[in-house]
Parts: structure tokens; C-alpha cells; sequence
């Protein structure tokens, strides 16, 4: 992985960073949100037979830690081509 420059290598490490924060936040408010803060509040929806913030505290974080997963790939692989130092 080689830059260009010097301001392409700090460019593309401020927008790395800047989604992980991102994507770390959208983690958060799912996992501690809405699994333990509001899960009395979502209990009273019902999801496939299940109330709603059980759901999201046994399975609905993990199932959005894993959509976050493949968000970052795809988005790190177009700022891979955006800065050039994709490896393909």
C-alpha cells in the first residue's frame, strides 16, 4: 500500500477513522440502546412472536454487528479505489 502523497495518506486515515466512529455509534445505540436503555419502552412491540427489545438484546445486535461488518468492507473497499491503494 503505497500513497500518492502525504495528504492522501492523513485523508484517507481521517475518513477511515471518521466511519469507524460512525459505525462504533450505530453499535452502541443498538447493543446498549436499545437491548438495556429503551428495552422496557420496546418490549411492548412484538417481533415474530418475540418482544421487541429481548429481540434486540439476544439476537438484533448481533445480526446489525454483522451488517456493520459488510457496511465497513464495502465502504473501505471504495476508499481503497478512491486513494489507490486497493490490491487489486
Amino acid at each position: 500500500m503505497a500513497f500518492r502523497n502525504e495528504e492522501d495518506k492523513v485523508a484517507y486515515w481521517k475518513e477511515n477513522l471518521s466511519l469507524l466512529v460512525k459505525l462504533l455509534i450505530i453499535w452502541f445505540v443498538v447493543s446498549f440502546g436499545a437491548g438495556i436503555l429503551l428495552v422496557d419502552v420496546l418490549n411492548n412491540i412484538q417481533f415474530f412472536g418475540f418482544k421487541l427489545g429481548f429481540w434486540f438484546a439476544q439476537q438484533g445486535a448481533i445480526y446489525v454487528f454483522v451488517a456493520l461488518i459488510f457496511v465497513y468492507m464495502a465502504k473501505m473497499n471504495a476508499l481503497d479505489k478512491k486513494y489507490g491503494v486497493n490490491e487489486d
